[in-house]
């Protein structure tokens, strides 16, 4: 029986790692601290500035920081989804840490309030806030969405470059942290009485796992759960509830590792070839239950073999990665893995 717990184009071997980008905003964090104070970096932090929304977020898929925005502010519609507005805000934390321009913090403090308002009371994140209609709605862990906030906020708690934050804020974020971390405990999938890993996306009521667009279907995650556990793996104050999560989900990884096969993202060609020297692959979705691998098109029917989508999704979607490498890598070094001590 299965229950849940309630609680660009390839044309190389695919070896995704992480399924979020650096925005490039991020991309200014890599200057020293002089450039910030400036012309060039007062400049690009003006930019980033003028795209800030109303309700103190920005928008994705784009590079806020090479010029202004000269549209209707009011139709800026921010979100957290693909490393927006967390960039940003570093950048902007970093700018009034260096600088002490009181423009740059009270910018960043809108923002940072707004993430903070955005929670819900069960500790998850949805991809917009105010809400908007449709799967934006759910707890979203897809593209690293809820563990980007999270290891900003985490950062925001602790960090130097935040020291310009009162400590009241600073304690906010650390709580909102707590709080994120338990919520994703719950919503850990749980079949036949085993923890397994999570879907990309989870009920913001019932923290059971859903579905967003046609393609992406209940599942349980190898690409968006590889993440959530690298986060587990790095907290400082774990749980006996945490350290079970991270054994039962990197035990679920290496039972669903896939060997043998080089993964090319087409539309045209074979997607598996068979190779033996291949590193281990795992699949972006598996069926709660069984763990087959599945595909779909947009007209939302499951496929267990990815030759038989389209290609138009077959090239447009990344359906296999390597993210439990890198997973597998940190996890031999953990402390509390299973059979270890401390």
């Amino acid at each position: 029986m299965i229950r849940f717990a309630c609680l660009s184009v390839f044309t190389l071997v695919c070896l995704v790692t992480s399924l979020r980008a650096d925005s490039p905003a991020d991309d200014l964090l890599k200057n020293a601290d002089v450039w910030f104070d400036s012309d060039e970096g007062r400049g690009r932090i003006e930019n980033i500035l003028s795209w800030q929304s109303e309700h103190g977020d920005w928008p994705k898929n784009g590079d806020t920081t090479k010029k202004k925005f000269s549209g209707d502010r009011l139709s800026l519609r921010g979100t957290f989804d693909n490393g927006a507005t967390t960039g940003e805000l570093r950048v902007l934390a970093r700018a009034a840490f260096v600088t002490s321009n009181v423009r740059f913090k009270e910018a960043f403090i809108k923002g940072f309030d707004h993430i903070l308002q955005s929670q819900y009371p069960n500790g998850g994140w949805p991809q917009y806030f105010p809400l908007r209609k449709g799967y934006y709605t759910h707890i979203t862990f897809n593209d690293n969405c809820m563990v980007g906030l999270m290891e900003f906020l985490r950062d925001v708690a602790s960090d130097k470059d935040f020291g310009f934050l009162d400590d009241d804020r600073r304690a906010a974020a650390k709580n909102a942290v707590a709080r994120g971390v338990d919520c994703i405990v719950r919503c850990q999938v749980v079949v036949d009485g085993n923890p397994t890993v999570w879907c990309a996306q989870h009920d913001e009521v019932t923290l059971m796992p859903t579905s967003a667009r046609a393609y992406e279907l209940v599942s349980l995650s190898g690409a968006e759960s590889a993440g959530i556990l690298k986060f587990l793996m790095s907290l400082d104050d774990l749980s006996p509830e945490v350290i079970g999560s991270v054994n039962a989900g990197a035990a679920w990884f290496e039972s669903v590792k896939i060997e043998g096969y080089r993964y090319k993202r087409s539309g045209s060609s074979p997607n598996l070839t068979t190779d033996a020297n291949a590193r281990p692959l795992w699949a972006r979705f598996y069926e709660i239950g069984s763990n087959r691998p599945f595909f779909c098109d947009r007209d939302g029917v499951v496929k267990y073999d990815i030759e038989e989508i389209g290609s138009e999704r077959r090239d447009g979607y990344t359906w296999y990665g390597s993210w439990g490498e890198s997973l597998a890598n940190a996890y031999a070094k953990w402390p509390y893995r299973t059979g270890q001590t401390k």
